[in-house]
């Protein structure tokens, strides 16, 4: 099956987000009804699977966080796999300018974030909330515009957003552990050991992988590591080529993965963590450090850290700056990057598992993605307009 084109990939990303911004007004307008308790009670509805004595007992909310959006990571993994080898990353002068930029990204609004709730060591732990992106919402509204946009600006925020993701994931899995279970974790290892084989073994039937990763999720779930973690993992070990150069299976899982990922897991995922009941919020919520730690991270730290390292490394020469686009318009791409949404709202669900703080988490991610969006797509919207009149007037002069 042959690879989905850029061009093809940013118009899924765009009706994606669409979906998700669907799941999320729904989710706001329910959570702000008369259905808020019903709402609230069925995400806590217990589910259990498994045979007895081995049962796992979970809510809904908690099965669709730590095994419905499993499925997100694998195809996350799967991307971030391809690009490497095949896409935007696998050349080091292509990748240098989205890879420095990304972690500029993830480092600038995680100290501001820190410096606004320096003095409460419980709120601290939510410093990783702002470092994230939402590729579907950021390659959404840059979509919007259209050709209005140079083709190599959707291309670098495309490789940001995979390496953002991919920082992300690596945040979860050293700074947002539980406690280990050694022998949990020596079993997932083992899973692991299994998947390599298979691998090095060149097979490629991906029933093998996933019967082996669905081990690896079970025991790194025990293990305290988010079980999350065990579909990238997996996903690393799908083979892009067989030892002959033939195509493996990662390309034709991922194309086949990834339009339910899109338009079924991210939008339930929206809903069930997106619901805010308003009727008990004051305007102290907005401004708690929490919130506004977050939302300030997002609004101001997200953009400041992604342009000033890829300006340092087009002016260094580590970089170059997609062909193009101009510096505002590298600016407003910026400004998309603090849209964090999914992967912040996953991560502030694990660092605040209460309700109260989870709440501070939610308005700070939405009100902080809400007008990052909106400023991102003035900054470029205007800016095309500036360039579109200053050529009509060089081409009538």
């Amino acid at each position: 099956m042959k690879p989905e084109t850029t061009a093809t990939g940013i118009s899924r990303e765009a009706a994606a987000g669409l979906a998700l911004l669907c799941a999320a007004i729904l989710a706001l307008i329910i959570a702000n009804s008369s259905f808020n308790d019903i709402y609230e009670r069925t995400l806590e509805f217990p589910l259990s699977i498994g045979i007895a004595p081995f049962v796992l007992s979970k809510s809904l909310l908690h099965w669709i966080n730590d095994a419905f959006m499993v499925i997100f990571f694998f195809v996350v993994g799967l991307e971030i796999k391809r690009e490497m080898l095949r896409g935007a990353l696998s050349n080091r002068k292509a990748a240098l300018l989205p890879i420095l930029a990304a972690l500029g990204g993830m480092i600038a609004p995680a100290l501001i974030y820190a410096a606004i709730n320096w003095d409460n060591n419980i709120a601290l732990k939510g410093w990783a909330i702002p470092a994230a992106t939402d590729i579907a919402f950021a390659v959404g509204v840059l979509a919007v515009l259209g050709s209005r946009v140079p083709q190599s600006l959707k291309v670098f925020l495309l490789a940001l957003a995979i390496i953002d993701d991919l920082g992300a994931i690596l945040i979860i899995a050293f700074f947002y552990t539980g406690d280990l279970s050694l022998s949990a974790l020596a079993l997932a290892f083992a899973g692991v050991a299994g998947l390599a084989l298979l691998n090095s073994f060149n097979v490629m039937r991906i029933w093998a992988y996933a019967l082996v990763g669905a081990f690896v999720w079970l025991c790194v779930l025990k293990s305290g590591v988010h079980a999350t973690l065990a579909g990238v993992v997996t996903a690393l070990f799908v083979p892009l080529t067989d030892g002959k150069g033939r195509e493996g299976p990662l390309e034709s899982v991922e194309h086949f993965l990834s339009p339910w990922v899109s338009f079924l897991i991210l939008p339930v995922f929206a809903f069930a963590n997106a619901g805010v009941s308003f009727s008990a919020i004051s305007a102290e919520d907005f401004t708690s450090p929490i919130s506004l730690g977050i939302m300030l991270g997002l609004l101001i730290g997200k953009p400041l850290g992604i342009y000033s390292f890829a300006w340092a490394a087009i002016r260094s020469g580590l970089g170059a700056r997609p062909d193009g686009a101009t510096e505002m318009q590298l600016f407003g791409t910026a400004m998309l990057g603090g849209i964090g949404f999914t992967m912040s709202l996953f991560i502030g669900m694990l660092a605040f598992p209460d309700a109260h703080a989870s709440g501070h988490v939610k308005l700070g991610v939405l009100s902080g993605s809400l007008i990052s969006a909106v400023l991102g797509y003035l900054v470029l919207s205007r800016t095309n307009t500036r360039l579109r009149r200053g050529v009509t007037l060089r081409g009538g002069s």
